[in-house]
C-alpha cells in the first residue's frame, strides 16, 4: 500500500481538492484507495456529503469514550474508493497528545492493519505544520505538496520540506517529496512567470501534471462529489486522471529471478497454449523509457512490459490471449495513444485509447 500525504502550510492552494479528486481518479482507473481526512475543517468529508457518527478523532484519542478502531469509521464512497472522516473535534487530539510518547506516529500505529485492504491512502491534512501534519507524514511514503502560482504558496512549500528534512533527520524517517502546480490560470503572464520559478526552484521535485483552474472542481464539491462523477469530460477531471496516471507510472511490480508480472499477466502466462504473440511498435527516438500498457493487465506499469529500443524505434512483443483490447503507451511517464494505430476509442475521460484484436 502506497501512504501519500497531501500537505500544505497555505490555505486555499487545492490540498483538499486534490486529496479528493486523486483518490476518486486512481479508484477510476482500478486502484483501491482510502482517503483520510485529518482535517478537523473536515472539507473532505463535506465535500462527498458524508455526515459521519465517528470520525478520526475517535480513532487517535485517548480519552475519547467512544475509541474506535480506524477500520469501524471507514465509509464507502464509491467502488474502490472509502473515507476515513474527520470531525471538528480532531482539533483537540493535538493538545491531548502533546505530552505523549510515541506522539508522531499515533496515525501509523493505527493504520498498520489496512496494509492488505488498499492499494493507496491518501492523507489530507489541516493547513498548518501541528502534531497532525507529523502525523500524517510519519505515516507516509510520500508527500506532495500543492503550491498555486504564487510567491506565498512557494514559501509554504518551503516551510512543508523544513518539516519534511526535520521529520527525516530527528525520526530517522525519510519520505519523498514532490510539488503540484494547482489552481493554474493559462490567460495570465504572471502564472507562466510564477510556473518559471517553480521549475527553476523545485526542478527534479515536480509533477509534470498541472492543474489548471476550472469551475467544474468548485461545483463538484458543492454537489457533494469528485469532479471526475460530476463531469469527467471538464478539465479538471482531464487534470487530476492525469495525476492518477502520472502517479501510477511509479509503482513498482513485484520482481522474479527472470521475470516481472503483474497478476492479470501472471494468469495469461499460466494458459501458454492459449497465448499470442502481439507486437507493439512506437516510433520516439527522443524518449527514454516506453511502456505498454492496457485493459489486458489492468493498467498497471509493468517491468515485463518495457519496451525495447531500436535504431529509434521501441517495440515489445508480448503473449496475449485472443481477444480486442484497449492499450496506451507511456512515454518518460506520460501516457499517450498509438501514433501509428488508427484504430481508436474514446476512454470515459474523453481521452483516446488505441485498440487491438487478437485473433485465436
Amino acid at each position: 500500500m502506497r501512504i501519500i500525504t497531501i500537505a500544505s502550510q497555505k490555505g486555499g492552494c487545492g490540498k483538499t481538492t486534490t486529496a479528493v479528486n486523486l483518490a476518486a481518479g486512481l479508484s477510476e482507473i482500478g486502484r483501491r484507495v482510502l482517503l483520510i481526512d485529518l482535517d478537523p475543517q473536515a472539507h473532505a468529508t463535506m465535500g462527498l456529503n458524508v455526515q459521519p457518527s465517528f470520525s478520526m478523532y475517535n480513532v487517535l484519542s485517548k480519552i475519547c469514550p467512544q475509541k474506535k478502531d480506524i477500520k469501524a469509521i471507514i465509509v464507502k464512497i464509491e467502488d474502490r474508493f472509502d473515507l476515513a472522516p474527520s470531525s471538528i473535534l480532531l482539533g483537540t487530539v493535538e493538545q491531548e497528545l502533546a505530552d505523549e510518547i510515541g506522539r508522531e506516529s499515533r496515525l501509523k500505529d493505527e493504520m498498520a492493519n489496512l496494509e492488505h485492504y488498499y492499494d493507496y491512502a491518501l492523507i489530507d491534512c489541516p493547513p498548518n505544520l501541528g502534531l497532525l501534519t507529523v502525523n500524517a507524514i510519519c505515516a507516509s511514503d510520500e508527500v506532495i505538496i500543492p503550491a498555486e502560482p504564487s510567491r506565498f504558496s512557494l514559501i509554504g512549500a518551503e516551510r512543508i520540506i523544513e518539516i519534511i528534512e526535520l521529520i527525516r533527520d530527528r525520526l530517522n524517517h525519510p519520505v519523498s517529496h514532490r510539488v503540484l502546480v494547482t489552481i493554474f490560470d493559462s490567460r495570465l503572464k504572471h502564472s507562466f512567470r510564477i510556473l518559471d520559478k517553480i521549475r527553476e526552484q523545485f526542478a527534479n521535485k515536480l509533477f509534470s501534471t498541472i492543474i489548471h483552474i476550472n469551475v467544474k472542481l468548485k461545483e463538484s464539491a458543492v454537489m457533494g462529489c469528485s469532479v471526475i462523477n460530476f463531469d469527467k469530460y471538464s478539465r479538471g477531471a482531464k487534470d487530476y486522471f492525469s495525476l492518477a496516471r502520472e502517479i501510477m507510472t511509479e509503482e513498482k511490480a513485484e520482481s522474479g529471478k527472470r521475470e516481472v508480472f503483474s497478476e492479470p499477466m501472471k494468469e495469461l502466462v499460466k494458459r501458454k497454449s492459449h497465448l499470442i504473440s502481439a507486437t507493439f511498435v512506437l516510433r520516439f527516438p527522443e524518449a527514454k523509457s516506453v511502456y505498454v500498457t492496457g485493459d489486458f493487465n489492468n493498467w498497471q506499469i509493468d517491468e515485463s512490459l518495457r519496451m525495447h529500443q531500436d535504431n529509434g524505434e521501441w517495440k515489445l512483443i508480448t503473449p496475449l490471449k485472443g481477444g480486442r483490447y484497449h492499450y496506451r503507451f507511456v512515454v518518460d511517464g506520460k501516457w499517450q495513444e498509438d501514433p501509428g494505430n488508427p484504430l481508436h476509442e474514446k476512454n470515459p475521460f474523453g481521452e483516446l485509447d488505441s485498440l487491438i484484436e487478437i485473433k485465436q
